[in-house]
């Protein structure tokens, strides 16, 4: 709580209406299971996004596959690789989009636009990857380090919103009303660079802080039907909100560690936020907030856990049908599919 109070204090002196922390009524809700069936010896791994498109299909982007070794400025590291996986609306497999990808690394991220478009965010390869509808690659953004000339990469960590679109750990991806693309450059860097409908990047703003209008990180982004932005400053326990050229409009305080995000569409959208949860920390217990665009938090579900109707740090939200919602996470390498009452 002192540390909720102090970000609001520092949030309201700087000029900025800040959201503070509520309690929340508990939202009664099930648990699917068997949600998606994978082909025998297929696992996932720990999952960094999952998303549904109009016709009901499940996309999940894990980090699974054979260990890769990454030899970087600093030292060698191996992890392993990221697949992308299509599920029927039933959760029956469908099939694999992109395998042995050149951009396929360590999976951030997946969404899909309002045209069924396929974006996959790639946190070490440094890319967003759009497949469109036939699951063909049709834009490419960012460039994986090999191709990247040094002295014009961005020095990694230092958050600068530097004028540039290459990425370093980019984490998520959202899109508004006329199509520009937003990118959350969210780990290494920390900000958000803009781009047009065609990828032609425009702007980036942001830099690593905690005072307003920076970040500890960006782990997700949302913009709802003005264009605005929500960014998940988990590493400030806050959402901030900027208008669509990147100034900033509030902040709410009220979510613990704020890392996914998913908004709604339609005459009343909601955002679901999760509360991710290192469980050292007694003030994150993992559970997941339903808030209204102005900050209002009308309800929460779920708590940190490995059982059904817990949560294992919560990744990726889909929420396109609105009380229906698939959940990917991380620490319990499994995507569930929530019903909400």
């Amino acid at each position: 709580m002192k540390r909720l109070m102090e970000a609001l204090l520092a949030t309201v002196i700087a000029g900025v209406p800040a959201i503070a922390q509520t309690d929340a009524a508990e939202i009664k809700f099930d648990s699917v299971a068997n949600a998606l069936q994978l082909p025998a010896g297929l696992y996932l791994g720990e999952v960094g996004g999952v998303a549904t498109n109009s016709h009901g299909d499940i996309f999940v982007y894990t980090r699974t596959g054979h260990p890769t070794i990454t030899i970087g400025t600093a030292r060698p590291f191996a992890h392993g690789g990221s697949r992308l996986f299509q599920f029927d609306p039933n959760g029956k497999f469908v099939r694999e989009i992109g395998k042995d990808s050149y951009g396929f690394m360590f999976a951030a991220q997946v969404r899909v636009d309002p045209n069924d478009n396929i974006w996959v965010v790639d946190q070490m390869t440094n890319m967003v990857i759009k497949f469109d509808p036939q699951r063909r690659v049709s834009m490419l953004l960012g460039r994986k380090e090999e191709s990247v000339r040094v002295p014009a990469r961005p020095p990694s960590g230092n958050g600068a919103g530097q004028p540039t679109d290459l990425f370093d750990r980019p984490t998520d991806v959202a899109w508004d009303a006329a199509g520009n693309i937003f990118v959350a450059d969210g780990l290494g860097n920390a900000r958000i660079a803009k781009f047009d409908k065609d990828g032609k990047f425009v702007k980036s703003w942001g830099k690593r802080g905690t005072g307003p209008g920076e970040f500890a990180n960006v782990r997700s982004i949302a913009v709802d039907a003005q264009g605005d932005v929500y960014a998940a400053d988990g590493g400030n326990r806050r959402i901030q909100v900027f208008d669509n050229d990147g100034n900033l409009k509030t902040a709410f305080t009220n979510v613990g560690n704020a890392q996914a995000l998913c908004m709604t569409k339609g005459p009343n959208p909601v955002l679901y936020v999760s509360n991710s949860n290192p469980p050292d920390d007694i003030d994150l217990d993992g559970e997941i907030y339903k808030m209204r665009l102005d900050g209002t938090i009308t309800g929460k579900f779920g708590r940190a856990g490995k059982l059904p109707k817990e949560f294992g740090t919560v990744n990726a939200i889909d929420c396109r049908n609105g009380n229906t919602l698939y959940v990917g996470e991380i620490g319990n390498l499994r995507v569930q599919k929530l019903v909400l009452h």
